[in-house]
């Protein structure tokens, strides 16, 4: 007994900064599903930033604050400003340095796990001697910025986020990345090369208790689309597939389950020449999300193959591939074609012409008709995706940061 409260005692307590929402499917599945479960025996207090209408919604609010208090850890939920990027930016800046510093001063916490660039930048100002860092980069954020066309490549923004980046990287005492894709980028970086990295690959996990197969129910042929159609990602390519599908799969089904882009996605599909009668578009919420991907036969999704796209792990595939659901996607993000390819789980467009998409659309077709490809699926999802590996792997890294602060 007396040695475990000894253990206990040399755990230390995490600030954990999040600028994602607790009240957002995002940061329940990416956040606090490995909070709850990391909170079992060390404490972590969560400062996170929710969405204005988000927070109105009183008693989703009260749901996930019940859920948070249940698992013993305390809650500092601060406002996410939108509006203009960079007052917006500066204004959640100083009211997250401000909190956070309260937070070590009044807990004296020695572990800062920091999500993302602008929660690494508040944790670089607010610890203090001693304390350690852990930079969960989840992504080249500065290079989406550049990518999605926010920044110019070059220009002044794009020059402080890369000196930002550098500082992050270098004062971290480790380093979450979401893909090995990255890793091997990260390695080329000029002033990372003759460092050892302590870095550790933690892709985004699904809580495969909640994501499952299930016996496909509908003898019609669905196929799937989960998740934004936004700029990231190339929804004509997508709409052309479905069209495709249609003539190979005669009387398929289209089943997308997305939350706020139904009028941009509808005018995508009649742009495309898609019959309303065929498309099931749902707004559903995270905790259904699994009985809705369980519909489908196959999925597709396809993103802009930009260079902050190799550290970018959809989260959609270790879900669709644990409800037995075989996946269609282009390479150049992250691991994605890795996965589908050596697992065989799924087929990998190499363009978004419409031979490109004809010949992987095929090739998941096959797939799908293989008897066994759910249970080989799921099986990957297990081996790869499962919330349970994650959550291990954060716990482990804590352990290495309890015995080095």
């Amino acid at each position: 007994m007396s040695s475990h409260s000894n253990d206990h005692m040399k755990m230390k307590d995490v600030l954990y900064i999040s600028y994602d929402g607790m009240l957002e499917p995002l940061g329940q599945s990416q956040v606090l599903s490995y909070i709850e479960k990391l909170a079992t025996n060390r404490r972590i207090y969560l400062l996170s930033f929710e969405k204005a209408e988000d927070w109105r919604d009183v008693a989703r609010r009260s749901e996930i604050s019940r859920r948070i208090t249940a698992a013993g850890v305390q809650w500092y939920p601060r406002r996410f400003h939108g509006g203009p990027f960079w007052s917006a930016k500066i204004y959640d800046l100083i009211v997250g340095v401000v909190t956070a510093s309260w937070i070590v001063l009044r807990h004296g916490t020695r572990i800062v796990h920091a999500r993302s660039y602008v929660p690494g930048l508040m944790a670089l100002i607010v610890r203090p001697a001693g304390t350690r860092f852990l930079f969960d980069m989840r992504g080249f954020w500065v290079d989406e910025r550049v990518d999605g066309e926010n920044w110019s490549r070059g220009g002044r923004a794009h020059r402080m986020g890369k000196r930002l980046e550098k500082r992050l990287l270098l004062a971290a005492d480790h380093i979450v990345s979401l893909t090995e894709a990255a890793v091997r980028e990260l390695e080329q970086f000029s002033y990372l090369r003759n460092r050892a990295l302590p870095i550790t690959v933690i892709p985004t996990c699904v809580d495969i208790a909640r994501f499952q197969l299930k016996a496909n129910v509908e003898g019609t042929f669905v196929f799937g689309y989960v998740g934004t159609a936004g700029t990231r990602y190339v929804f004509d390519a997508f709409v052309r597939c479905f069209l495709r599908l249609s003539s190979l799969r005669p009387g398929a089904r289209l089943l997308i389950l997305n939350r706020g882009e139904h009028d941009q996605i509808w005018e995508a599909l009649r742009r495309g020449g898609v019959p309303d009668d065929v498309v099931e578009l749902r707004a559903t919420e995270h905790a259904e999300v699994p009985e809705q991907m369980a519909r489908m036969h196959a999925s597709a999704f396809f993103s802009k193959p930009v260079f902050s796209k190799l550290a970018s792990a959809p989260t959609r595939l270790g879900e669709f591939l644990a409800c037995g659901v075989p996946c269609l996607a282009n390479g150049g993000v992250g691991d994605v074609a890795d996965i589908l390819r050596r697992e065989r789980v799924g087929a990998v467009v190499d363009g978004f012409d419409d031979d490109a998409i004809e010949r992987g659309l095929r090739e998941l077709l096959a797939l799908v008709d293989e008897p066994g490809i759910a249970e080989r699926c799921s099986d990957v999802a297990k081996r790869r995706f499962s919330l349970q590996h994650g959550v291990a792997r954060y716990a482990e890294i804590y352990h290495q940061l309890d015995d080095s602060a």
